[in-house]
């Protein structure tokens, strides 16, 4: 028996959730008591690589050693108590392919950066499928989503196309990818997940049989949707707990991080400042009608339904601060980027647009690419810092302005949510107070919460409220961006199209 095991029933062991959050550039695993505190963490990161331009690939069987690892190690500094129940979140688009049989990977991981179905898209487009599409799913036709990912593998793919033939091919986002894993061979993904595949119907909360002829994926190789919110599966004995305790909890990061805020009422809204920064609004219980340049998705799939959520997508958030430290070498480490942006009062002209892998809301571009303007000999390291910060502000303020009023205060987490000048530029640009928890590992949190909520450990929405400590507020006003909306636009307009000018135009 393992030592983070009872032996029997819970009776007599104080309990525990095991949340398993698998982002883009790393794993992380935290052990969640039944007061809602953090009592293990740990972390494994995950390699990219970039085969060519605009490709981004994951190596599953990497991903699924994190898992193992990062689990054993946030138990083993946890106090010893029962695993009652699994909450699990993860990166969404990304697309998966393995061996049912051998539970093997078929191919690299097409990761949700990735551009390569950009024409595929675009052929849609021209066919006139847009407009379906959006209808069916509430997605936009991007290479951003599961479906092209999927039919590409299958297109390109010997071994995926020869496993579809045999009916061994298993199809899914990370969530059903690490279920399987978990549990020896279990197919299901929850509706947080399915809905950004371009393949679920946000209506009926099922596969479309429209979109999977489509893409021409075959419906058996997709796995059974399941509530986010309930029992789906049991582990097996290669899991990195005992076998039979139960996965409870399943959404995507970006819901997960939504319910992870106990933002559950229509209005509410979080921006997730990771890889990317996502920004989702609660829009109820019923299906809201569609805005322009917002995806419509699924907030949570609950046993008596589903709930829905506006979203909007800024593809490099994060990303741009490691850029920054990787290949520019301005700084070490992150966190640094905050004290060489406050070396400066502006950025001295220069206005950085971070589209390394396209850009998302509102400008859905695949082909834009990065740029650096306003460059004199003037520019420092520390005018880019501050550039670089004002650029993520900039881009959560252009999704900020096509989504409804806010309730209430803009809930904010993430890895870059540590940067407290970052949060003062937001709630300055968006002109409303920022929320900010006390422990920025919302993402998991909400893994963990679905998963406590479903197996009993705690008994309400509230109750877990009750248990959460204050966060930290950002007031608009105490600092200002130093480029305007003007700028910003003017900037965003040379770098849109860029990938796609022939290179002797």
């Amino acid at each position: 028996m393992l030592p983070y095991a009872c032996p029997g029933s819970l009776t007599g062991c104080s309990s525990v959730i095991l949340a398993i959050d698998q982002g883009t550039t790393g794993t992380t695993t935290l052990v969640i008591d039944e007061d809602a505190r953090i009592v293990g963490r740990a972390y494994a990161p995950v390699d990219q690589s970039y085969p060519r331009p605009g490709w981004v690939e994951h190596d599953p069987n990497q991903i699924w050693d994190g898992v193992q690892r990062s689990a054993r190690e946030a138990l083993d500094v946890a106090p010893a108590g029962a695993v009652a129940s699994i909450g699990i979140t993860n990166q969404r688009e990304t697309a998966v392919a393995w061996d049912s049989a051998t539970l093997e990977p078929l191919t690299p991981a097409i990761v949700w950066q990735d551009v390569r179905t950009a024409s595929q898209m675009a052929d849609l487009e021209a066919g006139g499928h847009g407009d379906g599409i959006r209808a069916a799913t509430g997605l936009r036709l991007s290479p951003y989503f599961s479906a092209g990912k999927f039919a590409w593998m299958l297109d390109h793919v010997p071994e995926v196309a020869a496993a579809r033939d045999t009916g061994r091919l298993r199809l899914g986002t990370v969530d059903a990818w690490l279920i399987a894993r978990l549990t020896g061979g279990a197919h299901v993904s929850d509706a947080t997940n399915a809905s950004r595949t371009l393949l679920m119907d946000l209506d009926t909360g099922h596969w479309s049989p429209d979109m999977t002829e489509l893409f021409e994926i075959p419906l058996q190789a997709l796995p059974e949707i399941v509530p986010s919110e309930g029992e789906c599966a049991m582990t097996g004995r290669d899991a990195p707990v005992a076998s039979g305790t139960p996965i409870s909890g399943i959404a995507g990061d970006q819901q997960a991080a939504l319910f992870g805020h106990l933002a559950v009422s229509s209005g509410a809204a979080k921006a997730t400042y990771g890889t990317g920064c996502f920004l989702l609004q609660h829009a109820g219980d019923a299906r809201p009608p569609d805005i322009k340049d917002l995806l419509t998705t699924v907030a949570l799939g609950r046993p008596d339904g589903l709930t829905y959520a506006y979203e909007g997508s800024v593809f490099t958030g994060g990303a741009l601060v490691q850029w920054l430290r990787d290949e520019l070498g301005l700084i070490d480490d992150a966190p640094e980027i905050e004290t060489l942006a406050r070396a400066v009062p502006d950025t001295a002209g220069a206005v950085i647009v971070p589209a390394f892998t396209g850009l998302g809301a509102p400008y859905w571009d695949p082909d834009a690419r990065g740029a650096i303007l306003g460059l004199t000999r003037g520019v420092t390291a520390a005018h880019l810092a501050r550039a670089g910060l004002e650029a993520i502000v900039l881009q959560v303020q252009d999704v900020l302005d096509l989504m409804p009023p806010l309730t209430g205060e803009l809930f904010v987490d993430g890895g870059a949510a540590a940067n407290d000048l970052l949060l003062q530029l937001q709630a300055s640009s968006a002109n409303r107070m920022v929320a900010r928890p006390a422990d920025i590992e919302t993402t998991a949190l909400g893994a963990a919460y679905l998963a406590g909520l479903a197996h009993g450990v705690w008994s309400s929405v509230d109750d877990l409220r009750s248990l959460r400590p204050a966060p930290t507020l950002f007031e608009a006003g105490r600092e200002v961006l130093a480029i305007d909306r003007p700028t910003w636009r003017r900037a965003v307009e040379r770098a849109l199209g860029w990938a796609a000018i022939p290179s002797d135009a």
